[in-house]
């Protein structure tokens, strides 16, 4: 999730359940694909609803454990921008915190690992032209058109 400030790229982080900084993430529901499943969890967990989808960042995948039962998790990030609106965390979901944070900061605040690794590769795909309010997506960057 990006917006730009005084020209530079900030990231909208959540402090998850776990008391850690992350990007927003979920699952898909019935019918959905991946880029509406995006869309409607970062409106779930952030409460902005005047998105603009990118392209996709990159994957992850991890195993946790659940009631004793060993899960594979797998997650598609895209490039995602919010104009305007203020983020509201979604408490219910356990996200107690949403935190917009230049984009090197957000790099080095984040917790996992593997989400540090798409936040540092959707840093190599945007760019931002004068005047422009939107992430803008290099022509030689993997993933677009």
């Amino acid at each position: 999730m990006l917006r730009y400030r005084d020209g530079e790229a900030h990231v909208l982080l959540i402090r998850d359940p776990y008391r850690k900084w992350g990007l927003p993430k979920g699952h898909i529901e019935g019918g959905e694909g991946p880029q509406e499943a995006a869309l409607r969890e970062v409106r779930e967990e952030t409460g902005l609803d005047q998105l603009i989808l990118g392209p996709e960042v990159g994957s992850i995948d991890w195993y946790f454990q659940q009631r004793g039962v060993r899960i594979h998790k797998y997650c598609r990030f895209y490039l995602m921008a919010a104009p305007q609106g203020e983020p509201v965390p979604e408490e219910a979901e356990g996200i107690t915190e949403c935190r917009w944070l230049p984009l090197p900061q957000a790099i080095g605040r984040i917790a996992y690992d593997n989400a540090r690794e798409i936040l540092t590769e959707a840093s190599r795909m945007i760019r931002l032209r004068e005047g422009d309010e939107l992430p803008w997506v290099d022509a030689n960057s993997p993933g677009t058109d």
